[in-house]
């Protein structure tokens, strides 16, 4: 069992529940990260912690497990008018906006009208199930 403050060398490829590939490390370095550093989702690191080096194992974890549900308070409606004047908004375009901490929040624009646009701010990965295929490279 790996543990807590060890760091880890992962290479991985996750899938949605339709088989669509949303990441991998392939072609880049693997993956580093430390154990109980909150450094990945909890499905993600629970499923590195029980492998050995050299190890390969596909892990499928729960949309709770992931990035959570989708929450429909994260979905917003916005007057046009408090957009930059230099922006077009369209469907899909990603934009940043500023939480009560000065924090940046990525959100999505999911529908423009002559008034108003919806963005949500859910992670892009919220709701989904999330399968991984990975290979423990190295414990360091």
């Amino acid at each position: 069992m790996i543990e807590k403050g060890q760091k880890v060398k992962v290479h991985y490829t996750g899938t949605l529940d339709d088989g669509k590939q949303f990441d991998s490390s392939e072609g880049r370095d693997p993956l580093e990260f430390e154990m109980g550093a909150g450094m990945v989702i909890s499905g993600f690191e629970s499923g590195v912690a029980a492998m050995a080096v050299g190890e390969k194992r596909t892990i499928n974890i729960i949309a709770a497990e992931a990035y959570g549900e989708k929450r429909d308070e994260m979905v917003m409606e916005f007057e046009r008018e408090n957009l930059p004047e230099d922006l077009e908004p369209e469907v899909g375009m990603g934009l940043q906006m500023q939480g009560p901490q000065g924090q940046a929040i990525p959100v999505q624009i999911t529908a423009v009208a002559d008034e108003t646009i919806t963005i949500d701010a859910n992670h892009p990965l919220a709701g989904q199930n999330l399968t991984f295929e990975l290979e423990l490279i190295e414990i360091i």
